[in-house]
């Protein structure tokens, strides 16, 4: 099963957590290889996905957010959008647009940032989400400081969490067609709670780059190798890379309380798009092919509406076709 461990390094301002996704990760590329319209993703758009999965992850673990934590990279390649999202109970999706042709050893660059446009945004979207409250969204170039193209999903997330949180992160990924993995360290702030929103003080990014724990422990974090990640168990992993450490650990999150795949489409979510769509454009799909279809990206399922379906969604928006009728 899918698992996430959390660990903190005794007497040490270092926290870290691996993530290893199994079955979440298959089952989301079984879905995909399953839709006769696009099959199955290429390996390099599978790897890249699999690695926003295990960063989104560790994001989401990493905060006390109620609500979804959304990973998006897009840009001007072949690959239009890459999206893994986790809700704060840790279950999560994913999917991706392809357009073009991907090679069978294209890198970050030729996939989302050719012409280097492409951008990492990362969104909190609280559940319970105020009127005219808007989610907080950060975004980041795939380039570094001196506008050098990154080749790494780990490296751009890590330049984002510098921006964010002013406080240094450690990240290593990895995915193949059977686990998707993440490895993260980060230094804990010295004052206040940092989160992805910025909540950090003067004193934490007196301390970027600075902290000797830290660097020592995130430079044992970057000799582990990808093979090493993907074939290895946690504990494994943790004696390998930091034997000499008084590592803390805390119960693995499994099962129930660990990552888990699942979507959160629905019948009402879709009839909701329809009806900012708007009567014309639904009553001219209807005219033109006698009925509405929606297809879900991240699960598959697919939602039919009738021309009586779809007058029910404009005339009684709140009230919803039974249970019987709702996916087909």
């Amino acid at each position: 099963m899918s698992e996430l461990h959390k660990f903190l390094f005794d007497g040490l301002p270092v926290r870290g957590m691996i993530v290893r996704l199994t079955d979440a990760w298959t089952e989301i590329l079984r879905v995909r290889k399953g839709n006769s319209a696009t099959g199955a993703y290429p390996v390099p758009v599978s790897e890249l996905l699999g690695e926003m999965a295990a960063a989104g992850v560790l994001m989401q673990s990493n905060i006390k957010f109620n609500g979804a934590l959304v990973l998006q990279v897009f840009g001007d390649g072949p690959v239009k959008l890459a999206v893994a999202e986790v809700q704060s109970d840790l279950s999560l999706r994913a999917t991706a647009t392809v357009i073009g042709e991907v090679a069978e050893d294209a890198p970050l660059s030729h996939m989302v940032n050719v012409t280097n446009q492409g951008r990492c945004a990362i969104t909190l979207d609280p559940k319970d989400r105020l009127p005219g409250q808007a989610p907080y969204q950060g975004v980041v170039p795939l380039f570094g400081d001196r506008r050098e193209k990154l080749e790494k999903l780990s490296e751009v997330i890590e330049h984002y969490m510098l921006q964010s949180e002013q406080l240094d992160t450690r990240l290593v990924l990895a995915a193949n067609e059977h686990v998707a993995a993440g490895l993260l360290i980060q230094r804990l702030p010295l004052q206040g709670v940092g989160n992805l929103a910025g909540q950090s003080g003067a004193r934490d990014e007196d301390q970027i780059g600075l902290n000797e724990d830290y660097n020592r422990i995130a430079i044992l974090a970057s000799s582990l190798k990808r093979e090493e990640l993907l074939t290895l168990d946690a504990d494994t992993i943790l004696h390998r890379l930091f034997w000499e450490e008084d590592v803390r650990r805390f119960e693995p999150m499994v099962g129930e309380t660990g990552p888990r795949f699942a979507c959160t489409c629905s019948r009402e979510r879709v009839s909701s798009m329809l009806r900012s769509l708007g009567r014309d454009e639904i009553e001219s799909i209807l005219a033109e092919q006698g009925q509405v279809e929606v297809g879900c990206e991240f699960c598959g399922a697919q939602y039919r509406f009738d021309p009586v379906d779809a007058a029910q969604v404009f005339l009684q928006p709140d009230i919803q076709p039974p249970a019987s009728d709702q996916k087909h």
